[in-house]
């Protein structure tokens, strides 16, 4: 198996979790999003910057994500694995008050930017018979709640479709995916909440880090399995 790996929203949170742990195991892993520092900072804590491809990359634009997998296709050759941990939400999130440019945004980050990037890497999956795609969802895919909003368990409805649909279609090819969906954890989205947590109720949630561990286990599974779809809450 090629140790190359490509992850979305690699600045922060749960994909930056999931890139360190990565690059510790002996990846070379692509970074992408939106704000370079944040991407920088994100190599020099994983202490493997000489094996990190450092872009800038908004999902939610389709050319942009073409342009950026033809880069790293030609600077790794492959891509074995991706990673789409890209995603977003916003404050005013009810029906009740939800613009259309925020449902708009919802939906072109998280729906759009993770098919794009699937698009963007699976031909050469599909081609060389070999690929893992884990994509980020939430519990929000499994029942939708005020707390997510509309647009978001919307956006992830869809998400957890493209993962299926992947598997339904790709498992002849060799290529397989997995949607984990995680319940509360604490990140910086937690931040855009209508009435964001405080910090003792922070405590009781997840931490990035636990997400990253399920993206390593679906990753290092041998070819001959699966995990499809992995639900995941806060023990406490």
């Amino acid at each position: 198996m090629e140790k190359t790996a490509v992850v979305t929203g690699a600045g922060s949170g749960v994909g930056r979790a999931s890139a360190i742990h990565l690059l510790k195991e002996g990846w070379r892993v692509a970074l992408l999003g939106r704000r370079r520092q944040s991407l920088e900072e994100t190599a020099q804590l994983s202490g493997c910057v000489d094996r990190c491809f450092i872009l800038n990359c908004d999902v939610s634009c389709e050319l942009d994500v073409v342009k950026v997998g033809q880069l790293i296709l030609l600077e790794f050759g492959c891509v074995e694995v991706l990673v789409n941990a890209a995603g977003t939400n916003v404050p005013r999130r009810s029906l009740e008050v939800l613009s259309s440019s925020d449902y708009h945004e919802m939906i072109s980050t998280n729906l759009n930017g993770s098919y794009y990037c699937v698009q963007a890497f699976l031909p050469q999956m599909r081609q060389r018979r070999s690929g893992t795609i884990v994509n980020i969802v939430s519990d929000s895919a499994r029942q939708a709640s005020p707390k997510a909003g509309p647009g978001y368990s919307m956006s992830k409805f869809g998400v957890l479709g493209l993962t299926q649909a992947i598997n339904a279609e790709e498992r002849p090819n060799g290529v397989r995916a997995c949607a984990i969906l995680p319940g509360d954890i604490d990140t910086d989205l937690l931040s855009r909440r209508p009435n964001p947590p405080d910090a003792m109720a922070r405590t009781r949630m997840m931490q990035a880090d636990d997400i990253a561990r399920c993206v390593l286990l679906a990753v290092n599974l041998p070819a001959r399995a699966v995990i499809e779809e992995m639900l995941i809450r806060a023990a406490g």
